[in-house]
């Protein structure tokens, strides 16, 4: 395929505000992740503007939606773009792509509704990245060239893997674009394309998947994503892990600033936190020093949390655990996992428990831990985090997650405490390693630790056995490269769907 190209551009002119819309849908081939694309356009002024576009979703790997968009309002002493001109470029590994309709460049009259790419005869013109929270009805917009005289559009839809189907018939709209531009086009046909509508009433599934067809009196011709299918869904959950060091990094508030920016760009849900710090303040504590507060009080709009401590941590501060969460803790508690309670112990090690509802998963109970090594309570202070949240796990819990600094290496006798629990299982070793996964903790194959002597992680997710979560990403952060090192520990930030 050629590196870039366009499947449709759409002008149009809402007159009760005075403003311009253009939008550009275009196909790219994914070279490399690190890639520029752009839409060079000028209106009749002549004046050449450059819009940046932004990845949509992914087709199979090898090819990806971008889209641009921008908004131009009319104002005092200036006139609207009206007919634009414009080509694609895409910047990667040093090189540059056009396409610019083969030199001639692009042209598209205001407010003439859209213009679809030549080879395309059938095209879904809207499709979301997601289905937001609460949705229940998920728009379909459909182009079909003029020329085809379709006699009917149809949505072949399923919301449980194809296994049950449904077909809903779109509508031919005359005037009609979609929900976001609401707009009687000047002359809508102008390019010679028929729109064709719909809307699916998905309630709350989790995942619908479609194709659409398009009957003529010759034939019938279908838009499947080159062969994928569409395929729309909720936003996954994401929980992230990271030990804070507790307040012993040179440029600290930076760091903190940086966390907060990174749990808000990566749109994280649920944070577990070990190292947290206040100080000691003869024990008292000092709740405006906590790190936990700072970082949830840096973000756009604060989290629920939750915090406990354990121990006096580096002679000055009281060192213990937090769990943030997007969505209300309906319970927490906080509880020793050690023998020891002494706070001037460091082998005193409490644990934070949040059981929070969260939209489509169900009740979620997470615990955010720091315990201890091997050779200093470690296999004591697990079996009793099991037996606690064995206690807590009941017939309502969808899942049960242990999250955090747990001091063992993946492969050690710690760690191999864990699998032959059979209860609970390493998630990032899962979505990334799912091979050696299914030896270690489905298949029970002998002398496996081997398999784990280059993963010198420590920090984990360990997803209770059984659980209504399937783990589908397992990536590391507050790398050099990501984010940037924040503490002596990295990040580890995983995302989940429903399942069994």
């Amino acid at each position: 395929m050629e590196k870039i190209k366009l499947l449709y551009a759409r002008n149009l002119i809402t007159r009760k505000t005075g403003q311009q819309d253009l939008s550009f849908l275009m196909l790219v081939e994914n070279v490399a992740f690190d890639k520029i694309i752009d839409v060079a356009w000028a209106g009749e002024d002549g004046v050449w503007h450059t819009l940046p576009a932004t990845y949509h979703s992914t087709i199979d790997g090898s090819k990806e939606y971008w889209i641009a968009r921008t908004a131009c309002a009319l104002v005092p002493d200036e006139t609207l773009p009206g007919n634009v001109e414009f080509a694609l470029r895409y910047r990667v590994g040093g090189d540059e792509y056009w396409d610019n309709d083969h030199g001639q460049n692009y042209s598209i009259q205001a407010d003439s509704g859209i213009v679809v790419a030549d080879e395309r005869p059938l095209l879904h013109i809207r499709f979301e990245r997601g289905l937001a929270d609460g949705q229940s009805v998920l728009p379909i917009v459909v182009a079909a060239r003029r020329e085809l005289q379709a006699r009917s559009v149809t949505v072949h839809w399923s919301v449980d893997g194809w296994k049950t189907t449904h077909r809903t018939s779109c509508r031919f709209r005359r005037n009609y674009w979609d929900s976001e531009f609401l707009s009687n086009a000047r002359n809508p046909n102008q390019y010679g394309c028929q729109i064709w509508a719909t809307a699916l009433k998905v309630d709350d599934a989790w995942r619908v998947q479609y194709r659409i067809s398009c009957e003529t009196r010759q034939q019938v011709l279908w838009d499947d994503n080159y062969g994928n299918g569409y395929a729309i869904q909720r936003w996954p959950l994401k929980v992230l892990i990271l030990n804070l060091h507790c307040c012993q990094e040179e440029d600290q508030d930076f760091k903190l600033s940086q966390i907060a920016k990174a749990i808000e760009a990566l749109e994280v849900d649920i944070v577990c936190l070990q190292e947290v710090a206040e100080l000691w303040n003869n024990g008292h504590g000092n709740w405006q020093t906590n790190t936990a507060r700072i970082i949830n009080e840096r973000l756009g709009s604060p989290y629920h949390l939750v915090t406990d401590w354990s121990h006096l941590g580096f002679d000055r501060y009281r060192e213990g655990v937090a769990v943030l969460s997007r969505y209300p803790i309906l319970q927490h508690r906080a509880k020793y996992v050690s023998s020891s309670q002494d706070p001037y112990c460091i082998h005193s090690r409490k644990v934070v428990m949040a059981r929070i509802r969260v939209p489509y998963f169900g009740l979620l109970n997470v615990f955010s831990s720091h315990l201890s090594w091997w050779e200093d309570g470690f296999a004591e202070q697990f079996r009793n985090l099991r037996r606690w949240a064995t206690a807590e796990h009941d017939e309502l819990s969808a899942a049960t997650m242990l999250c955090g600094d747990f001091n063992i290496k993946a492969g050690s006798k710690g760690y191999q405490l864990v699998v032959e629990s059979k209860e609970y299982q390493d998630q990032y070793l899962s979505a990334n390693s799912p091979k050696v996964f299914q030896q270690i903790f489905e298949l029970g194959a002998a002398a496996w630790e081997h398999e784990l002597d280059d993963d010198h992680r420590i920090d984990y997710i360990f997803l209770r056995k059984g659980s209504k979560l399937r783990v589908t990403s397992g990536r590391t952060v507050f790398t050099d490269q990501d984010y940037g090192r924040v503490s002596d520990h990295f990040g580890y930030l995983m995302s989940f769907e429903p399942g069994a």
